[in-house]
């Protein structure tokens, strides 16, 4: 390997070091034996797959504790607002000042959100008996800054590594963080398991589970539907004549089905916050891992999957750019034909897709609260996980390969 491919390699894990590294610098203070209490008892829910994702840094109340959420809450949230405004749409048409344009409102939305979500929790902390040594106004700015400051530092690293290094830079943060609490949940099961509170059996079915989503979920990330694709162009007095395929991914949407998702699940809480709240029977019915939760959560992520999908994917623009370029999908006619021929393929696709994304999340889910597990058990983090490994693998061969043609 070139000395390029070595230094982009060393880059990427210093900065995933300097991540770990920062999960560990803690927010000034807090009592954290109150705070290690209230932890450990909502450890198998939504905390623990926060917690699961930010690398440990909810635990250990570290700066880095609200992760690379806010961006990324951001980032989507402005991709959902192109659809109705026309101006934000243009922006990545525009070049590199429409991106940098979109990439500084991406940022203003994120240190917006984070500090939003830093000062929540500044304050839920204050109100929590003997948890904050010197409640008041200090305690509120000390804290909102860091945890706001730990988001932008996030962003900048993960930048760092996706223009310098190896790999995306986001996805490999949330990965390594995934990676670094694994070996301890893994002891903790087997601690479990030796003391008697989950029998050998069940901890024997996890990890054939885990073993199983894994394979799913490189089977299906892989996975390509090809169309056959004719070109024709014409140069000068010769016709040339070529092929080439059209590949289509099974989960084109990433994982951005599961969050749109969360929201929505999360609306009615909302509403209650703001006093407009349903039954406390229905709410009570809403609560994650109940039945009614986890069936709507599966229909909300099967319809996301093809709300992003058409998002992402205009049947009618790919006609029009093989159209510009002389293509011609086999046995279709140019066109609104090959418009429709591309919605079709698309559709069943995204189906195959969204059965696929709801399955990873909700089998999980239904064994963690069938059988009462005290610990999270994520297949969003998995499905984090793999794609992140598939990615920085295609990138490594890729530089690799760079490397070998330029000697």
């Amino acid at each position: 390997m070139s000395s390029d491919l070595w230094r982009r390699i060393g880059l990427t894990i210093g900065a995933l070091l300097v991540f770990r590294f920062g999960t560990y610098i803690s927010v000034p203070g807090i009592d954290f034996a109150v705070w290690e209490q209230i932890f450990r008892q909502h450890s198998g829910g939504i905390l623990g797959a926060f917690d699961s994702l930010s690398g440990g840094a909810i635990g250990r109340l570290s700066i880095f504790s609200l992760s690379i959420l806010p961006f990324v809450t951001a980032s989507l949230s402005l991709q959902l607002a192109s659809i109705v405004s026309s101006r934000l749409r243009a922006l990545p048409k525009r070049g590199e000042s429409g991106r940098r344009r979109l990439d500084a409102y991406t940022l203003i939305l994120t240190i917006v959100m984070a500090a939003f979500q830093a000062f929540g929790i500044a304050r839920a902390l204050q109100d929590v008996p003997n948890m904050v040594a010197e409640p008041g106004t200090t305690f509120l700015l000390t804290t909102t800054f860091s945890l706001t400051g730990g988001v932008i530092f996030l962003v900048w690293l993960a930048a760092q590594i996706t223009a310098r290094g190896l790999g995306n830079g986001l996805a490999l943060i949330s990965a390594a963080g995934i990676v670094a609490e694994l070996p301890a949940a893994v002891a903790g099961m087997f601690d479990l398991a030796r003391r008697g509170v989950l029998s050998t059996d069940l901890v024997l079915a996890l990890v054939l589970l885990a073993v199983a989503l894994t394979a799913l979920i490189v089977h299906m990330e892989l996975a390509r539907r090809q169309l056959e694709v004719t070109f024709r162009r014409q140069a000068g007095a010769r016709t040339l004549e070529g092929r080439s395929q059209l590949r289509l991914k099974l989960n084109n949407a990433g994982i951005v089905p599961t969050i749109l998702a969360s929201w929505l699940l999360l609306l009615p809480f909302l509403a209650t916050n703001l006093g407009w709240g349903l039954p406390d029977w229905i709410m009570a019915h809403l609560t994650q891992g109940r039945p009614v939760f986890l069936v709507l959560y599966g229909v909300a992520i099967v319809l996301c999957v093809f709300f992003y999908t058409a998002f992402l994917l205009n049947p009618d623009e790919v006609a029009e750019d093989l159209r510009k370029h002389g293509g011609v999908v086999a046995g279709v006619e140019p066109g609104e034909a090959t418009a429709n021929h591309v919605d079709h393929m698309v559709s069943r696709v995204s189906a195959i897709g969204a059965v696929y994304l709801a399955f990873v999340y909700l089998v999980p889910e239904i064994v963690v609260a069938k059988w009462s597990l005290p610990f999270y058990l994520g297949g969003t983090s998995l499905l984090i996980l793999v794609c992140a490994i598939l990615d920085l693998k295609a990138q490594l061969e890729q530089a690799r390969q760079e490397s070998s043609e330029a000697t």
